[in-house]
This record gives C-alpha cells, sequence and structure tokens, in this order.
C-alpha cells in the first residue's frame, strides 16, 4: 500500500508526487531496475543505463529460483505433498519459501507468520489438514510464541521445524541452535525438541529428511493424530556441510534400468535431468540419495556400485 506516499502528499501539498496512487509504478511484484526507469522516464529524470523490461524469449524455458541440489527442504516437501495431498501449507521467511515451486507453500507474509497463520486457519472451521514450515532460526527468532498460542487455543494442525542448522537464506549466520555466536564463540546449543515441549507439544518427533521413507513414516503418523504435532526434519544446509568438509558419494543412473518414467523428475532436484528418454544425474549432486528411494525401478544408485 502507498504508506509512505500518503503521509508524503499530506506534507508536500504543492509538489507533484508521482507513484503508485498515480499508476507510476504497480500496487504489485517486484520494483525490478526495469520498473524503476520506467518510473524515471515518467517522472522526467533520464537514466544513464538502459534496464530492457523482463520478458520471456521465444524457445528458452523460464528458469525461476529454486532449491539447492541436496537441499534437505526438498525432500521434506516432497514428503508433505505425498501424505497432505489435499493440505494447506502456511511457510515462512527462508530459503525454504523457495518450497512454492514444489506446491508446499501457500502463505508467505512475515517472519513466525507461518504457525500463526496455521493456528488461525486451523481454528477457522477448515477441514483440510494444515501443516506449517518453519526455519530453525526463523522459530527461534519470532515462531516460539506462535507454537505456544497453538497450542493453548487448541489448533489442530502439524508444524514441521526445518531444521537445517544454519541462517542459510541471508549469509549462514550462526543461532542459538548451532552452538556458536556470530564472533565464532562457542555456545550452549538449544534443544528444539526442549522448547516445544515446554510450550505444551506432547508429540515432538525428529528426523533425517534424507531418510525419505522415515520421513514418510513420521508424517503418516502425524496425520493420524490430533492437536499440535511437531516434526522437526534436521539435517545440515547442503552448503555448510560441504564447507566443513563433508563430501557424500554422488549417485548415478543405470541406463539398462531406467524406464524414463519420470518419478525422479518430480522431484524436482537440479542435479537430474533427461536425455532423451532416460533420466541422468549431472555433476551438481550432492550425495542426498533420496532420488534412489523415489525411482520405481531401482535404477539410481551411488557412482561405482556393483
Amino acid at each position: 500500500d502507498p504508506v509512505v506516499e500518503e503521509v508524503v502528499r499530506q506534507v508536500a501539498t504543492k509538489t507533484e508526487v508521482l507513484g503508485k496512487m498515480t499508476g507510476t509504478v504497480p500496487f504489485e511484484g517486484e520494483f525490478t531496475p526495469a520498473t524503476v526507469a520506467a518510473a524515471m522516464r515518467e517522472a522526467g529524470i533520464a537514466s544513464t543505463m538502459a534496464f530492457p523490461a523482463a520478458a520471456p524469449v521465444p524457445g528458452v524455458p523460464p528458469r525461476p529460483p529454486i532449491l539447492c541440489a541436496g537441499c534437505m527442504h526438498r525432500p521434506t516437501f516432497y514428503a508433505m505433498r505425498k501424505v497432505f495431498r489435499d493440505g494447506i501449507f502456511p511457510s515462512d521467511i527462508g530459503c525454504y519459501t523457495l518450497g512454492l515451486q514444489l506446491g508446499a507453500v501457500d502463505t508467505t507474509i512475515c517472519m513466525g507468520a507461518s504457525i500463526t497463520v496455521g493456528s488461525g486457519i486451523a481454528r477457522s472451521g477448515e477441514e483440510r489438514p494444515v501443516v506449517s514450515t518453519i526455519g530453525d532460526s526463523t522459530f527461534l527468532h519470532t515462531g516460539m510464541p506462535g507454537l505456544l498460542n497453538a497450542v493453548y487455543n487448541g489448533a489442530d494442525m502439524v508444524v514441521v521445524i526445518l531444521d537445517n542448522r544454519i541462517t542459510a537464506m541471508t549469509g549462514h549466520q550462526p543461532n542459538p541452535n548451532t552452538g556458536m555466536t556470530a564472533t565464532g564463540v562457542e555456545s550452549i546449543p538449544i534443544s528444539l525438541e526442549a522448547i516445544c515441549r515446554s510450550c505444551g507439544v506432547s508429540w515432538v518427533e525428529t528426523v533425517d529428511p534424507y531418510d525419505l521413507p522415515v520421513l514418510l513414516d513420521t508424517l503418516r503418523r502425524a496425520k493420524e493424530r490430533k492437536g499440535v504435532r511437531v516434526i522437526i526434519a534436521k539435517q545440515p544446509c547442503v552448503i555448510t556441510a560441504r564447507r566443513s568438509g563433508i563430501r557424500r558419494k554422488a549417485y548415478a543412473v543405470d541406463l539398462d534400468r531406467c524406464t524414463g518414467c519420470g518419478a525422479c523428475r518430480s522431484f524436482g532436484c537440479p542435479a537430474i535431468a533427461f536425455a532423451g528418454k532416460n533420466a541422468t544425474i549431472t555433476e551438481l549432486c550432492a550425495g542426498c540419495g533420496v532420488c534412489a528411494d523415489i525411482c520405481p525401478s531401482g535404477a539410481i544408485g551411488r557412482e561405482g556400485r556393483q
């Protein structure tokens, strides 16, 4: 909304003000360089640079931002969609907001709003299951009051804490969950499980999202229960894992067994490509191995296997 613009109009009564109220800039979308340059031209301000408007290029497929290959959020979202096919998925601010591309993010408003919006939806009479997702650092920042409120008001919902052990989206800063301060001083890591239980959540489960069968089973058990249930999907961010020296052997496709069914492609990993009718795994592979669990023909395995 043109909040600042309205205030400026009240003060600068003799000055021409161009903005949303005049149609100079849009109410929705992003202020891209091209949008700002166009607004400057309308205001009579010459731009020193040319910013072409973003437009689809014929023959080139769109490339929206996606989660990294091996990101722990991808199998979590994949499993959520499998178990809660008709679910509502409030989410939060973080790199996991890219779960939008996987159909597992329905709302993103502000830090901590995934749980509060989710509990509001659950209390509104909505009969579809509500599954909120929030990162570990976001949960510690503003998610705890929402969880407490959801329990206090008897919300029927699942909260999935995406614990990648770091504040990934804004530069991999540590948080109270990592055992280190921002200056590199060792600190006592808090327990997400203990915090959730202290908020009154009686059913708290921690699971490795790379273990897809266990993850699916945990989500199914959560679906069968009532009240506030918390699942903590715990696996280090693939970028920080690599920086710390963790190297997993990459996976490869056995072309003789691959049927080209496309099940692996539905996983959305950027390391999976198709050459003709067969799947292939590129050098982007981080070795999480989830695609091997997804493949119905058993055509994916670690490189070098016998």
